[in-house]
């Protein structure tokens, strides 16, 4: 689970992951008032020690590098993302994190644009080298990467653009994918067992949320708990499950309206335990 899903200060947000009986954490922003690729080293060690008094230790630093738009060049992705690497993996030397998570970057003419790995090979082959370096660079400092897929103007749509962008990138045993249900969901691709077995050979790491559609349409509409969810959410889990793809499930806030007469309160330890119910008692 996000950090921040806890609320509160860090220190307090971490004493509720341990109260909901947590072993690990997913650190994004909300540390200190900063996000995890921020931290300087006193802070670095001060998160450390925060995790360490409770018992938890983190599993992914979920960073923002990447997720802008491939139109602004080579250079911007270098100087505005690739920069900031040294100083995350100083933070990760200190927090020890199993993955560090890339985001997917993003397209200012997607719905244009019908395969996204070969319009980069067109227009912006430098975009899977720079994901190279980073992903080499975090390996070499001990660590593995994951791409998770974001939810507007993403480079990945639907299964195949992911599938052949991780055959073109070519760095298999140090990177894996991240696959956010949802977030592929507002791109275009609704939730199956379909969807999640031909992505199945790319996935490390699983993000869950919930969200409902409309009566007589496919897409997401509302924001709505895990178990209300209006995609197979116990089929996909259990399978992932029995599968061994992903060693932690991560549970992130749902996207959507809010629906006018539906139950919100508690939605965040509501869907823990739902969660919890199906992988029976594995780690969040």
């Amino acid at each position: 689970m996000l950090n921040v899903m806890a609320g509160g200060e860090f220190p307090a947000a971490m004493d509720q992951f341990r109260a909901w009986g947590l072993k690990v954490v997913d650190l994004k922003n909300g540390i200190f008032g900063k996000s995890i690729s921020d931290l300087s080293e006193e802070e670095a060690d001060a998160a450390a020690q925060v995790l360490e008094e409770r018992g938890l230790t983190a599993y992914c630093f979920s960073t923002e590098l990447f997720y802008d738009y491939i139109e602004k060049g080579e250079r911007h992705f270098r100087e505005q993302h690739l920069a900031k690497l040294d100083g995350i993996l100083r933070t990760a030397a200190k927090l020890r994190p199993v993955v560090i998570r890339l985001l997917s970057a993003k397209m200012m003419q997607r719905n244009g644009i019908t395969n996204s790995t070969r319009h980069m090979a067109e227009q912006a082959p430098w975009v899977l080298d720079v994901y190279r370096e980073a992903i080499d660079r975090i390996y070499e400092a001990g660590f593995h990467a994951t791409i998770e897929n974001e939810a507007h103007d993403c480079i990945w749509t639907n299964p195949q653009e992911i599938v052949t962008f991780f055959h073109e990138l070519n760095r298999h045993g140090k990177v894996h994918y991240t696959y956010d249900v949802q977030n592929l969901w507002q791109m275009g691709t609704f939730p199956s067992l379909h969807v999640y077995e031909e992505l199945k050979p790319h996935i490390g790491f699983l993000h869950l949320k919930g969200g409902q559609t409309e009566e007589g349409s496919n897409e997401l509409k509302w924001r709505s708990a895990l178990e209300d969810a209006s995609w197979p959410v116990a089929d996909i889990v259990q399978q992932a499950i029995a599968d061994g793809v992903s060693p932690v499930i991560c549970l992130n806030p749902s996207h959507g309206a809010k629906k006018e007469g539906y139950d919100y309160s508690r939605l965040t330890e509501r869907d823990l335990r739902y969660l919890q119910s199906l992988i029976h008692g594995g780690d969040i």
